[in-house]
């Protein structure tokens, strides 16, 4: 809750609040709200009325909000939408959890990874994604000189994520674009993912880290049109008709989980795969557009933008090569 504009907070309280969201590994991470109480500046619950802190007041699951939001706002993705309802649950309501939970969610472009992770965030922090605990990667922002400055990644890396377990148990990892990711950099968090108690004394137990990735989104759409070829309704695909083909094609293929000891040691929880979406759900994510944007929904104005997306096999055209992802910008223009 912020009730009091930043410049009218005294300049030391300021200084002690939360952790930056730009990526300085490098940099000691700042003290938190146990900091100041200890310094005998301010009572921790004064402090945390004002601003975000590791407490339940700003930390607290819904299992019920995540379900609600995944089935009125994730359309085509039955197989994704249960796994992750499942396994969040199951992680935030177990108090002594033997591992952090580890997702990768794949698919193509536009089907909904990085949606989930909001849907996730959301329902955990107060602050959703602006909160201070839920820290996101972008390879090709963070890490974009992989080939010379490896070594200096890993241990940045490293640092930065133990910093801020350090100041919140209950910290939100999210790592974009990991096919663009040199394996040896996620290898250096493994220890962080394992079932230890504690690694150089900090317990990792309580984090969550997801993994976003376009490998194995061929594998996932060639399934679903084998299914659609044969008259199947997609609903009937199951996981289990995708964990194998996803699994092998990771571990195989270039990018973050080429030859990985997270799948040797089977340390991803879920592989998730989220299906390329048809005709149907575009009108369904432009409907939400309308919505969330304040337009009165327009079921013509939908499925006219719908219908102005480009579809693939070329010859098929059932899936949208881009999923939902133009939605929101191509959405003024038909308004």
């Amino acid at each position: 809750m912020r009730l009091m504009k930043p410049d009218l907070l005294p300049m030391w309280l300021l200084l002690c609040s939360g952790l930056t969201e730009a990526f300085e590994p490098a940099s000691s991470f700042l003290v938190g709200a146990a900091g100041v109480a200890a310094a005998g500046w301010i009572s921790p619950k004064i402090f945390c009325y004002f601003q975000e802190c590791c407490q339940p007041d700003w930390i607290s699951f819904s299992s019920r909000g995540l379900k609600t939001d995944l089935d009125k706002n994730l359309f085509g993705q039955h197989i994704a939408s249960r796994i992750i309802q499942t396994a969040v649950s199951g992680f935030m309501n177990s108090d002594r959890p033997k591992k952090p939970l580890v997702l990768s969610l794949h698919g193509w472009t536009g089907t909904g990874k990085n949606f989930v992770s909001q849907l996730i965030a959301e329902n955990i922090y107060k602050e959703g994604m602006d909160s201070n605990f839920v820290h996101v990667f972008s390879t090709t922002t963070h890490f974009p000189h992989q080939q010379t400055q490896l070594n200096s990644y890993k241990s940045q890396l490293q640092r930065w994520i133990k910093g801020n377990v350090t100041n919140c148990e209950r910290s939100f990892f999210i790592f974009d674009e990991v096919d663009k990711m040199n394996p040896d950099l996620i290898e250096s968090i493994k220890p962080f993912l394992d079932y230890y108690d504690k690694v150089d004394g900090v317990s990792y137990l309580k984090s969550i880290f997801i993994f976003l990735s376009n490998t194995g989104g061929d594998n996932i759409a060639q399934i679903a049109l084998d299914y659609w070829k044969a008259g199947k309704n997609r609903e009937e695909i199951k996981y289990t008709d995708l964990e194998g083909p996803l699994s092998e094609a990771l571990f195989n293929s270039k990018g973050g989980f080429f030859r990985s000891g997270l799948i040797e040691n089977s340390l991803v929880d879920f592989f998730v795969p989220f299906l390329p979406l048809e005709y149907k759900h575009v009108v369904q994510c432009a409907l939400r557009a309308m919505r969330d944007n304040g337009y009165l929904e327009k079921q013509d104005m939908a499925e006219r933008l719908a219908g102005d997306f480009i579809y693939f096999p070329k010859t098929e055209k059932v899936f949208s090569a881009s999923g939902c992802k133009k939605v929101q910008t191509k959405l003024p223009f038909y308004m």
